[in-house]
C-alpha cells in the first residue's frame, strides 16, 4: 500500500504533462483530467481507509532511509485532507467543464487551464504528504506557481492587478519560509520533521521561540490569519468562478495544515499558544466585521473565509487532543462548504448578471434550485444544527470548556457571536438576492408614500451603508446555466450534507487523528526507527494496526 503514497502526487503531474502536450484537443484533455482526478479520489480514499485500519504509511523515496532521504508520510490527518481535497478538485473541475461548454475558452483557456489545474492539485497533495520541511516548501511552490496562472486567467486589468498583489504576498511568504528552513537546518542539522521533534526540543527556549514565530508568520500569510489576511478579499473574487471556488476551499487550508504540523510536531511544547488564542479571536472578529459590511457576495464570502480560519486557529491554540480533533473535523467541513458556496455564487452571477446585492433580486422565482443550493451551505456555514458546522463548533467549544482558562472562555464567546453574525450576513445576502422582487423600470415609478415606496427606502438605506467591490463592473446579461454546472454544485451540496449524516464516524476518525497528533513521539519512532534521532527504518514502513497510531 505504500506505493499509493507517491502515486497521489505522480498521477496529476503525469496527467498535466500529457494534457500540456495536447493543446487544442479539448475533449481529450478533459478526459485525461477527469480520469486523473477520479483516480486521485480513489487513491486518497484508499489511503484514508488503510491508515485508519493498519496505521501510518511512510514511503522513503529511492530507498534512502530517513533522515537522509525524502520521507513521504500519510497519517490520518493527511489522508483526510487528501480525500477532501481530491473531492473538491473533482467537483470544481466538473463545474468548470460546464462553464467551458457554455462560454467557450474565454474564461478558462483549455491549453493552459487543464494542465495548470492538475499541477495545482499535485502541489496540494505533495504538501499534505511531505515528511520534511523542504518538501513542504516544494509543495507550496508547486501550488503557488499554478495559482499565479489561474488567478490571472482571461487577462483582464482587474485580474492582473489582483494577481500582482497575490504574487507579491506569496513570494514574501515563501522567502520567509525558505529563510526559516535555513535557520532551522543551521540550528539542528536536519529538515526531517520527525527528527526535528527531537532536536528542536534540545535548543535554547529563546531560539525555539524565534523559529516558531518565524514559521507561524510564513504559514499565517498563506492561511490568511489576522493581521496577515489583507491580500485575500481583493485577490480571490476576481478570478473565474471555478478558480475562486478551489482557491477558497483549499489554498488557505494548506497553510492551516502547515501550522498544525509545526505546532504539534516541531513545537509540541510551544509557548505561543496564548498568542494563537489572541490571533484566533482577532481573525474571527475582523473577518466577520468585514463580511457584514460587504455588498458584493464574493467579497462577503471572502471575508467569512478569513473569519472561519479563526475557528481553526482556535482549535490549534487549545493544544490538546480534543482541540486538534475538532480542528481536523472543522477543516474538512469548511473546505467542502466554502467551496460549495462559491460555486453557488457562480450560478447566481450567471443568472443575475452580477454578484452585487444592489442589482440582484427575484432569483427565487426565476431559479428556485439555485436558491436551495445557496441556502443549505449557508445554514451549514452559519452553524445551524444539525449541520456539520454546528458539530465542529460544538467540538471546539467543548475543548475550550475542558481547558477552562480565561482565554478559552473568551474565545467561546467570540466564536458564538461570530457564528450568529455569519448567519446574519449570509441570510441578508440570500434575502436580497432571492426573496425581494427584482427592481424594474415600473417599480421605480411607484407612487410616493405607498408601502412599496417605504420598503424601497429602507432597502436603499441599508444598501448605502454596505461596501461594494472595488472596480465593480456593470450589470451583465443573463447567461444560460448548463446542467453540468448545476449537477456539480448539487453534488458538492450533497457532500456537505454527508458530513452531517456521517458525522459520527468522521468525528471519531478525527478524534483518533487528534490523539495521535497530541503524542508526536509516536510518529518519530515510526519514521526514524525505534531510536528517535537516529537514522533508521526501511522504505515503505507501515505502522502495525493497534500499534503506535492507536
Amino acid at each position: 500500500m505504500t506505493a499509493l503514497v507517491p502515486m497521489i502526487v505522480l498521477v496529476p503531474l503525469v496527467a498535466a504533462a500529457i494534457t500540456l502536450a495536447l493543446p487544442g484537443r479539448r475533449r481529450l484533455q478533459q478526459g485525461i483530467t477527469l480520469t486523473a482526478l477520479i483516480a486521485a479520489v480513489a487513491i486518497s480514499g484508499t489511503l484514508m481507509w488503510v491508515v485508519d485500519t493498519q496505521g501510518t504509511l511512510v514511503m522513503e523515496v529511492g530507498g534512502w532511509a530517513a533522515p537522509f532521504g525524502i520521507a513521504l508520510v500519510v497519517d490520518r490527518v493527511s489522508a483526510l485532507m487528501l480525500t477532501v481535497s481530491a473531492i473538491v478538485l473533482l467537483g470544481v473541475f466538473l463545474f468548470s467543464i460546464g462553464q467551458g461548454l457554455a462560454d467557450g475558452d474565454d474564461e478558462t483557456p483549455v491549453s493552459i487551464y487543464y494542465p495548470t489545474y492538475l499541477v495545482l492539485g499535485a502541489g496540494v497533495f505533495n504538501a499534505f504528504v511531505a515528511g520534511d520541511l523542504f518538501n513542504l516548501y516544494v509543495g507550496f511552490e508547486i501550488l503557488l506557481v499554478a495559482s499565479y496562472v489561474l488567478i490571472t486567467l482571461g487577462g483582464t486589468a482587474q485580474r492582473i492587478r489582483a494577481g500582482v498583489t497575490y504574487v507579491v504576498v506569496s513570494l514574501v511568504s515563501s522567502l520567509l519560509f525558505l529563510a526559516t528552513i535555513g535557520l532551522i537546518y543551521g540550528a539542528t542539522g536536519t529538515v526531517n520533521m520527525a527528527q526535528l521533534t527531537v532536536r528542536i526540543a534540545e535548543l535554547p527556549s529563546e531560539l525555539q521561540l524565534l523559529l516558531n514565530l518565524a514559521l507561524l508568520i510564513a504559514f499565517g500569510i498563506k492561511a490568511a490569519v489576522f493581521p496577515l489576511s489583507f491580500w485575500l478579499p481583493d485577490s480571490y473574487p476576481t478570478a473565474p468562478a471555478p478558480v475562486t471556488a478551489v482557491f477558497a476551499g483549499l489554498l488557505t487550508k494548506v497553510g492551516v495544515y502547515a501550522i498544525i504540523r509545526s505546532q504539534t510536531q516541531l513545537f509540541p511544547q510551544s509557548s505561543v499558544d496564548p498568542v494563537l488564542m489572541v490571533v484566533a479571536g482577532l481573525t474571527l472578529i475582523v473577518g466577520i466585521l468585514g463580511a457584514v459590511s460587504q455588498l458584493d457576495v464574493k467579497r462577503l464570502l471572502s471575508f467569512t473565509l478569513i473569519s472561519h480560519i479563526g475557528y481553526m486557529i482556535f482549535g490549534i491554540s487549545m493544544a490538546n487532543a480534543a482541540g486538534f480533533a475538532a480542528t481536523i473535523y472543522y477543516i474538512a467541513h469548511h473546505i467542502i462548504v466554502q467551496t460549495t458556496l462559491f460555486l453557488a455564487v457562480g450560478l447566481i452571477e450567471r443568472e443575475g448578471g452580477t454578484t452585487s446585492l444592489a442589482e440582484l433580486g427575484g432569483l427565487m422565482r426565476r431559479s428556485p434550485i439555485i436558491a436551495v443550493l445557496f441556502f443549505i451551505p449557508m445554514l451549514n456555514l452559519g452553524g445551524i444544527p444539525p449541520f456539520s458546522g454546528f458539530i465542529g463548533k460544538v467540538g471546539l467549544f467543548t475543548s475550550a470548556a475542558d481547558l477552562a482558562s480565561p482565554g478559552a472562555y473568551w474565545l467561546m464567546g467570540v466564536g458564538a457571536l461570530v457564528s450568529l453574525l455569519t448567519l446574519y450576513a449570509l441570510a441578508r445576502a440570500w434575502v436580497l438576492a432571492f426573496w425581494r422582487p427584482r427592481r424594474t423600470l415600473a417599480a421605480k415609478t411607484v407612487t410616493p408614500n405607498t408601502e412599496a415606496m417605504v420598503l424601497r427606502a429602507r432597502e436603499d438605506a441599508m444598501i448605502e451603508k454596505l461596501q461594494d467591490a472595488p472596480d465593480a463592473g456593470p450589470l451583465q446579461d443573463r447567461k444560460d446555466i448548463p446542467k453540468l454546472m448545476l449537477t456539480a454544485t448539487t453534488g458538492m451540496v450533497a457532500v456537505s450534507i454527508a458530513l452531517t449524516v456521517f458525522a459520527g464516524p468522521l468525528y471519531a476518525y478525527a478524534t483518533r487523528a487528534g490523539e495521535t497528533m497530541a503524542e508526536p513521539s509516536k510518529l518519530v519512532g515510526l519514521v526514524l526507527g525505534d531510536t528517535p534521532g537516529q537514522g533508521g527504518g526501511g522504505s515503505g514502513q507501515t505502522e502495525p494496526a493497534g500499534g503506535a497510531d492507536e
